[in-house]
């Protein structure tokens, strides 16, 4: 096992999900549900099951498209959505 891809996942989806809306939701369901425990594992649960199918397509994208372009679709995904973060279109 590659530990330092290990370790840079781990980080990178762990700052990412601190305080987005997942974990609030789960925050929410935790104080108001009788138990606790479910909500926690059923969380864990969806985060490694959205993880794994997110992992199952970028392995499967990057047999037919080169690395590159991968990122470089990525790096334009993220911009679109830090652009409409910053300058919110007018809703309809």
């Amino acid at each position: 096992m590659d530990w330092q891809l290990f370790g840079l996942s781990f980080i990178t989806v762990f700052l990412a999900e601190i305080g987005d809306k997942s974990q609030l939701a789960a925050i929410a369901l935790g104080g108001s549900a009788k138990s606790p425990r479910a909500v926690f594992f059923g969380s864990v649960t969806a985060l490694i099951l959205a993880s794994f199918l997110g992992v199952l397509a970028g392995g499967s994208l990057a047999q037919f498209l080169p690395t590159k372009l991968l990122k470089a679709l990525a790096a334009l995904g993220f911009t679109v959505m830090a652009l409409r973060l910053l300058w919110p279109g007018q809703e309809n």
